[in-house]
């Protein structure tokens, strides 16, 4: 049965591009073969109905070439096999009571086009832990959902298993550093690697915390080994792409590498929508369509301002012991909305890529032509032309007098590179909807 997988995935794999082969087809695997029906064993329902909506079309096809024959084929979720359980549900929950927010599981992350593949990702790792997208390294912008799948991953774990509750260790990148310094300080360093490195699943929230922090990194990269090499699940959180984060030691960007990278984007409007349906749900607050779509077009990306923005309008409504309408939506949020005509500066664009970046604004100015300025500079160029009205001339003069020549190429120069760098385009991406939105 391993053999006609591989032949699948063999033919596969000259078929789609090497993202998806290693998310959705790698973790294929085969079960039978009779009577012209092949049957697939898949992670979980939500990866099946992905692949066959994307990628049904091709496994047939790799399946007639193995087989000659317009065979069927099926999937099934899970191996079949049946592990035992640890504990019961109920029991599971009371051994670690506080450790996840058991307002944060899969069921009230609302889905959207902007996450959709990293709840697929961590839904596939809550079902199997350390068999698939191991490490898992989820990326996005502050209050867009990153602490919630990983609460949702613990809470799924400690109520279905296979993971026993007490090696599941979930703790934030500030905290493992803290408590890397108690240890050292009391000598009880034997304690804290035999705590984390003993784990069957761990979870870190905001690993970028630790960059800089040398003796932190170290720490965190023969944990991460030890984990690893014994098929442990690890997944862990950031604000940034590895590549981005800056004082981040190259051997642990390449370790994330290994596995599975998912970002999280921000919400278009029919999202945020939900997020606020789906919040006003849970609030048991009665919430009109219009006023939920004025919240979702005026309030940022962030979802916890977001859902925030939908607690005070409830709250003013339920003191005052009115029904929630768009004018009392308008009196509350009034003064806390944000202009979006604002004007948007070259200045505040170079600041901001500056900033990104961690080199010095006089920098973008300069004549310096190091790849360290000359890439932050040609994206600010490009940015300054794409969210400004300032003429080649005026962006030339706000970066040291560079001539419009200088500042086509810039711009010529991005363009092309964002077509074959991905990482390039995300950065590009993400500081263009920053910028928009400060």
């Amino acid at each position: 049965m391993d053999d006609i997988s591989a032949q699948i995935k063999a033919r596969l794999a000259h078929m789609v591009d090497q993202d998806n082969f290693r998310t959705w087809i790698e973790p294929i695997s085969s079960i039978t073969y009779s009577d012209g029906t092949i049957m697939l064993s898949v992670p979980n329902a939500f990866f099946r109905d992905w692949v066959v909506q994307n990628f049904e079309v091709l496994i047939r096809a790799s399946v007639f070439e193995m087989t000659q024959a317009d065979a069927r084929v099926q999937y099934v979720v899970g191996k079949h096999e049946t592990r035992p359980a640890i504990k019961s549900a109920a029991v599971r929950k009371q051994i670690l009571p506080g450790l996840f927010n058991p307002r944060y599981v899969f069921e009230t992350f609302v889905v959207g086009a902007s996450n959709q593949f990293a709840n697929a990702a961590c839904l596939a790792v809550s079902h199997n832990p350390g068999k698939v997208y191991n490490p898992l390294f989820i990326y996005g912008g502050v209050g867009l959902g990153k602490t919630h799948l990983l609460n949702a991953i613990g809470n799924f774990l400690l109520s279905h298993g296979p993971v026993d509750p007490n090696r599941i260790s979930f703790t934030t990148a500030e905290e493992f550093t803290n408590e890397l310094i108690n240890s050292l300080r009391y000598e009880k360093m034997d304690d804290f690697r035999n705590r984390y490195r003993k784990m069957d699943v761990l979870l870190i929230d905001d690993i970028q915390f630790i960059a800089g922090k040398e003796r932190t990194q170290a720490e965190f990269f023969h944990t991460f080994n030890a984990l690893y090499d014994n098929t442990k699940q690890i997944v862990v959180t950031s604000d940034k792409f590895p590549r981005d984060i800056v004082n981040f030691e190259e051997r642990l960007r390449s370790r994330f590498e290994w596995g599975l990278i998912a970002d999280i984007q921000p919400p278009d409007l029919e999202t945020k929508v939900a997020i606020l349906n789906k919040k006003a749900e849970l609030e048991n607050v009665s919430l009109p369509q219009d006023v939920a779509f004025y919240l979702a077009s005026n309030v940022e990306h962030n979802v916890r301002v977001l859902e925030g923005s939908l607690v005070r309008v409830g709250a003013f409504a339920s003191l005052h012991n009115v029904s929630i309408t768009m004018e009392l939506a308008k009196e509350v949020m009034g003064h806390i909305i944000k202009d979006k005509k604002r004007e948007i500066t070259v200045d505040a664009i170079i600041k901001e890529v500056a900033l990104h970046f961690a080199i010095k604004t006089s920098d973008m100015k300069s004549d310096r032509r190091i790849k360290s300025i000359m890439l932050p500079r040609q994206v600010a160029i490009y940015l300054s032309r794409k969210l400004t009205d300032n003429s080649l001339v005026g962006i030339g003069e706000k970066f040291g007098g560079k001539d419009h020549a200088t500042v086509i190429h810039s711009v010529k120069k991005i363009e092309e590179e964002m077509k074959v760098k991905k990482e390039l385009k995300e950065t590009v991406e993400k500081l263009e909807r920053k910028i928009k939105s400060t």
